[in-house]
């Protein structure tokens, strides 16, 4: 069976400091997998490699047979990787709903001119 989301070797330096040494990951579909460590592992780190908010120095990542080194976090978010920070910000002024549903526009096949004439 294919993997669903892999790593290879996937490591991540800033200067001389390597923050995430050669971190090997495969998750089948339908997969529970947890990532712990102590503060400092690293763990927020591979979760910015794996979506594109850091680009690894050596490895890579597959996301169902694709290879998505490079690609920018919307990018990686189209293809259907996306994360939520420990930090949320809701926009006040917005509901429960609304809050949740600021991101669908990512899948949404509505366009501009859509919306406008729609209402």
């Amino acid at each position: 069976m294919t993997a669903l989301l892999e790593t290879s070797d996937l490591t991540i330096r800033f200067g001389g400091l390597t923050a995430v040494d050669a971190f090997n990951l495969s998750i089948q579909e339908g997969e529970l997998f947890g990532l712990i460590g102590p503060n400092g592992a690293g763990k927020t780190t591979v979760f910015n490699m794996l979506t594109g908010v850091y680009l690894p120095s050596e490895g890579t990542v597959h996301f169902r047979e694709k290879l998505i080194n490079g690609r920018n976090p919307v990018q990686v978010a189209r293809l259907g990787i996306s994360r939520t920070f420990q930090n949320i910000r809701l926009f006040d002024e917005l509901s429960v709903l609304e809050n949740a549903m600021t991101g669908a526009h990512q899948h949404s096949k509505l366009t501009i001119f859509d919306s406008l004439f729609r209402t």
